[in-house]
């Protein structure tokens, strides 16, 4: 809709989690940089966790994408699964033919068989398990099973967790204690910093085109105060903010458009939305007070 009044090639601030617009900050570079490490030297379980929005699915497909030769993923991006139904999605990840009335036990041996015949190949199979959150607690058990299958040098599969902060309160239960020791690395994604916003929206502009920071300081400060920092929210007002500077033809985004954006957007606690009001018209002035 506005790509063209702004001279942009692409939609800077899509929700879709698209590899092509990743900016490396340090927060997301130090759950790759853990998750790469541990999962080349073998450990089992591996946990990543953040709050909805901080940008964990869009680590998981960079895993993914940039998986090495030696390792055989598997991804299971739905993970309301029950014990069986994990097994089934499992085993066609890894490739498996199998007949349709095969029992449990059978699919156990079927899957033990294709873990052994992949390390022998010198495969490392690499289980990702997105929102793992929703897991029912009998599934996450039998992920733990799962992980008993190894040889006397390694481990036959490796579980990656990408969960919101829901999961480490369930993986504290008692009942699933056996699980939590079984967890090697874990990694705790943080909000952006008000200068990572600056630089996070800048780098995206780029990428989609824009030779133009097209967003004033004024309107960056409330982007950071109602965003919290979550990249999903980030994305969320700003385009919303384009949208709006479109519609009344302003060739930049101001601090009224991020209130309005604000005020028009769930997300944003509705209280919230009105606070900053004073403190805006601050902004505005020292601005106009310096000629900019």
């Amino acid at each position: 809709m506005y790509a063209g009044f702004f001279q942009l090639q692409l939609t800077p601030f899509s929700l879709t989690p698209d590899t092509s617009f990743y900016l490396g900050l340090p927060q997301h570079e130090a759950a790759l940089n853990v998750l790469h490490i541990a999962l080349n030297n073998g450990e089992g379980f591996l946990k990543v966790t953040g709050e909805v929005g901080t940008g964990k699915t869009l680590l998981c497909r960079l895993l993914l994408n940039a998986a090495p030769t030696d390792w055989q993923l598997a991804y299971i991006p739905d993970p309301a699964l029950s014990p069986l139904q994990l097994r089934w999605a499992l085993a066609q990840e890894l490739g498996l033919k199998f007949s349709a009335n095969i029992d449990g036990p059978q699919l156990l041996q079927l899957l033990q068989r294709q873990l052994i015949l992949l390390a022998s190949q010198q495969k490392r199979v690499i289980l990702v398990i997105d929102e793992a959150q929703a897991l029912p607690d009998e599934t996450l058990e039998t992920l733990r099973l799962l992980t008993n299958l190894e040889t006397e040098q390694q481990k036959l599969l490796q579980v990656v967790l990408f969960g919101q902060p829901e999961l480490d309160t369930r993986l504290a239960a008692r009942h699933l204690r056996q699980l939590r020791q079984r967890i090697t690395f874990s990694h705790r994604l943080t909000a952006m910093t008000p200068q990572q916003i600056n630089q996070y929206v800048l780098h995206r502009l780029r990428v989609a085109g824009s030779e133009q920071p097209l967003f004033s300081a004024s309107a960056l400060r409330l982007l950071h105060f109602y965003s919290k920092g979550i990249p999903r929210l980030v994305n969320i007002l700003a385009h919303k903010c384009l949208m709006l500077a479109y519609g009344e033809g302003r060739t930049a985004v101001g601090w009224r458009h991020m209130r309005y954006a604000a005020a028009d957007t769930e997300a944003v606690h509705r209280f919230w939305h009105q606070i900053p009001l004073l403190g805006s018209l601050i902004l505005w002035c020292r601005a106009w007070r310096s000629g900019l």
